[in-house]
């Protein structure tokens, strides 16, 4: 007894003692890839303002004074920007301190470092908080990109005097908070600092390459959002035609064939076919009637009448079949949409920038005739029909019965919370990224 008791002890310490080894050799080997990882994720991070600086600011330092865009595109970027920069401090933060401790060391180490310090050497933390202040503050305040000074400053100026008439001793406070305004909009409007700017690059001996490089950059980028945008519509229609025709539809056959299949799927097609055997029987019946054909008996009329419905059957049969298929061949092309969307995050950036690029290069009455043309079309007075004849048609693709309660349940809310959202758009974001193109729809559907 006692011998069994050591040898299950025994036993147990071994794989206890596994176990440990296990953990720590893994351990050891996380800890000792940690620089290079923590490097590597600092010198993406590092890749991305670089990318974000060619594409979108002619390979300058991402700021309001480098690009030509609104406030809102502005803030996007400078939030990219901190965020990226965020991370580059802290994972080499994590590669010195595992570095120092793991001893590690490798040639990529020095270049991709070097790229590093060439990246986050245009930007200072100061720089970063003044460009970040200034365009929060436009956005509260609702300014245009190009606006005068006055209001501005004129403002917290008033605001300070009456603090120091309460408080004698802020003199100093009231002029820290008049600085960050001074800093915000400067004594001229920026677009003379960047006509200035403009002419000095066309004086440049380098502005043909740079020109040259820029409409490279957004030839490839246009091509790239186009190729991404066709493959969206492609690939998933590819892939439910394909798997319908060589996947489904032969396991269907198959298994309806062998079984006695269920001809009709629903009420509907059962009152379709129906209707149409009725029709043709008293087609005959009447053609029979004013002698537009020969005189046939009951009989003759009766066993085409049973033809006929032979021919129904058939026919609803493979409808059935074609709506089955339907709705598994839609599951594939769905999962083929989200794998494209999930493997394609860099297109998806492109995309989204190519389309803000068309959009903002829309006039403002552009703008304001596409939006009444798609409110109107989908929420509009006459929205009500269309939705019914998509709902109906997709019903019959997938083979389900047309319930009417149920589709004048969805066009009696659907149009009215899509129409809030649309209402609540141009409230919320239009009126500050293009105020004259709000202007120009209020006038439009007035």
């Amino acid at each position: 007894m006692c011998a069994v008791k050591s040898s299950f002890f025994t036993k147990n310490t071994n794989l206890i003692r596994e176990q440990v080894k296990q953990y720590w050799n893994s351990s050891h080997k996380w800890l000792v890839n940690t620089p290079e990882r923590a490097l590597e994720e600092a010198y993406q991070a590092a890749k991305i303002i670089k990318n974000i600086e060619s594409e979108h600011f002619g390979n300058e330092k991402i700021s309001p004074d480098s690009g030509i865009y609104t406030d809102s595109v502005m803030s996007y970027w400078v939030v990219s920007l901190n965020k990226n920069l965020t991370i580059i401090k802290a994972k080499l933060a994590e590669f010195s301190l595992t570095r120092s401790i793991t001893h590690s060391s490798s040639p990529v180490f020095l270049d991709k470092l070097n790229f590093i310090d060439q990246v986050i050497a245009k930007y200072s933390a100061d720089e970063l908080s003044v460009d970040a202040e200034r365009l929060v503050a436009r956005d509260r305040q609702g300014y245009p990109q190009v606006s005068s000074t006055i209001p501005p400053i004129a403002e917290p100026l008033q605001i300070n005097r009456d603090k120091v008439k309460k408080q004698p001793d802020s003199s100093n406070i009231d002029a820290n908070k008049v600085q960050p305004v001074m800093k915000k909009t400067g004594l001229f409007p920026r677009s003379i600092g960047r006509t200035f700017n403009k002419i000095k690059a066309d004086f440049n001996p380098q502005s043909e390459q740079q020109v040259v490089n820029n409409y490279r950059i957004s030839r490839n980028r246009t091509r790239t959002a186009v190729k991404f945008l066709a493959m969206l519509i492609i690939i998933p229609l590819l892939t439910q035609i394909l798997s319908k025709e060589l996947l489904i539809n032969p396991i269907l056959d198959r298994v309806r064939g062998e079984n006695a299949p269920e001809i009709f799927l629903n009420s509907e097609m059962e009152e379709e076919a129906l209707k149409e055997l009725k029709s043709f029987e008293q087609q005959l019946r009447f053609n029979n009637l004013i002698h537009q054909a020969p005189l046939v008996s009951s009989e003759a009329i009766e066993e085409k009448v049973k033809n006929k419905a032979l021919e129904l059957a058939e026919e609803f049969i493979g409808k059935s079949n074609n709506a089955i298929s339907n709705v598994f061949a839609d599951l594939i092309s769905l999962i083929a949409f989200a794998v494209v969307i999930a493997t394609s995050r860099r297109e998806i950036v492109i995309v989204k920038s190519f389309m803000d690029e068309i959009v903002y290069g829309l006039s403002d009455s552009a703008k304001a005739f596409l939006i009444i043309l798609f409110t109107d079309m989908f929420v509009g007075f006459h929205s009500p029909h269309g939705w019914e004849v998509i709902l109906e048609a997709l019903s019959e693709h997938l083979g389900l019965a047309a319930n009417r309660s149920a589709i004048f349940l969805f066009i009696a809310t659907f149009p009215v919370i899509l129409d809030t959202i649309c209402k609540y758009w141009i409230f919320r974001y239009l009126s500050r990224l293009s105020p004259s193109a709000l202007a120009t729809l209020k006038e439009m559907d007035e």
